[in-house]
């Protein structure tokens, strides 16, 4: 993530979208289409900010975008996920280059486990009857935070 001011602009944008998406998800349980499709129709003018080639670079994005769109719409379709983490998954993957998006989900895993085994610990306390939701979006925006904002606060990356 290279690129000038605008591309930088937009990265804060995205990260303001992530943000977004883990509050309505922790509120309502539910990521917003609106800003998914903005995390996505952004990518395009970061690729263009940070002078991708229309082939094969702007192609190889839409490539890894569409993948892990299809793999973890497989996800959705077992019922393991909700389907806007599945849209927020794929629109960030429009950003991220293969190495950084396997860092991203790395991050997001984690991010989830411990996510996870903290609602099920409130969820036992409170001794609740009902299924746990796990608010997915936080994870998924803790993985792309983390590996969007490493070119600015790690001088090593």
């Amino acid at each position: 993530m290279t690129g000038g001011f605008f591309a930088h602009i937009l990265v804060v944008a995205v990260g303001g979208l992530m943000l977004l998406a883990a509050f309505t998800d922790v509120k309502r349980r539910q990521i917003d289409n609106w800003l998914n499709a903005a995390i996505a129709l952004l990518a395009p003018l970061f690729w263009w900010a940070n002078g991708y080639a229309l082939w094969p670079d702007m192609a190889i994005q839409l490539a890894i975008g569409l993948a892990v769109f299809a793999a973890f719409a497989m996800m959705f379709a077992l019922g393991a996920m909700g389907g806007g983490d599945v849209k927020m998954l794929g629109a960030l993957a429009l950003w991220l280059p293969l190495g950084e998006l396997f860092t991203m989900l790395f991050i997001m895993a984690i991010a989830g486990g411990v996510l996870t085994a903290a609602m099920l610990v409130h969820h036992k306390i409170r001794k609740s009857q009902t299924n746990i939701e796990v608010p997915y979006g936080v994870a998924i925006a803790a993985g792309g935070l983390w590996v969007m904002t490493q070119p600015y606060l790690n001088h090593f990356a």
